[in-house]
């Protein structure tokens, strides 16, 4: 548990995921940042869900920052010409919609806003259970991160050293979902879909959507998700 007085910077991506690590962060008592990315992603209709659910968990400030990913490409979810795929999953190749270097770029913002604000705790909702095969969601990866924050910093060589928090990530999706119903997260807000519709209705069939609808029904909840079909 935290004190009143500790700052956090929380990545809220609009997601099941970043909603429910924001209600943990919050609970533990941290004065919560949120912090959310424009980064081209074709999925755009979740920088209105996170609005809202950080609107709905009672943020401090919500920042949004807008990046040119798509200008890098290399990801169905920044490339309009790569198609998402909706076959499943599997766990022998990385699939297309991985972003390069995604969570190493958007947690490095979120570090230099963590600085400015002496907020020393990051919390970011990656999962290596329940998961897309992504080499970013890795607990090697953070703990490799958390170590060069503490290197490339100010606070960190003043003696302020950074904390990296992944709450989620030996859970399964349906132990998350369990853990956000009892913080009362309302899941109504997020959107996981890879390639929701304008009107924010979920395919039903991409990866994303495959693993939040076997949380709910492993769990044996209603999915409260919008889906076109």
């Amino acid at each position: 548990m935290s004190t009143p007085t500790q700052k956090s910077v929380i990545l809220v991506s609009g997601g099941l995921d970043s909603a429910t690590t924001l209600a943990l962060a919050k609970s533990q008592g941290y004065a919560c940042y949120a912090l959310s990315f424009d980064y081209g992603q074709r999925h755009r209709v979740e920088l209105q869900a996170a609005r809202q659910i950080a609107e709905s968990l009672g943020v401090i400030e919500h920042k949004f920052i807008h990046l040119n990913l798509d200008n890098i490409g290399g990801s169905a979810l920044t490339d309009s010409q790569i198609q998402v795929p909706v076959s499943g999953l599997s766990k022998q190749q990385i699939p297309v919609t991985y972003v390069p270097a995604r969570n190493s770029v958007f947690l490095t913002l979120a570090l230099a806003w963590a600085e400015v604000l002496s907020a020393y705790h990051l919390f970011i909702g990656v999962n290596a259970v329940d998961y897309s095969g992504y080499p970013d969601c890795r607990p090697e990866f953070i703990a490799a991160f958390e170590k060069m924050a503490n290197l490339a910093t100010k606070a960190g060589v003043e003696g302020h050293p950074f904390k990296v928090h992944t709450p989620l990530i030996h859970l399964t999706k349906a132990q998350i979902i369990q853990e956000g119903i009892r913080l009362g997260v309302d899941y109504s807000l997020t959107i996981s879909c890879y390639q929701p519709t304008p009107e924010a209705y979920a395919c039903g069939v991409c990866d994303a959507c495959r693993l939040r609808g076997d949380g709910f029904r492993a769990l044996g909840v209603a999915d409260p998700t919008r889906y076109k079909c």
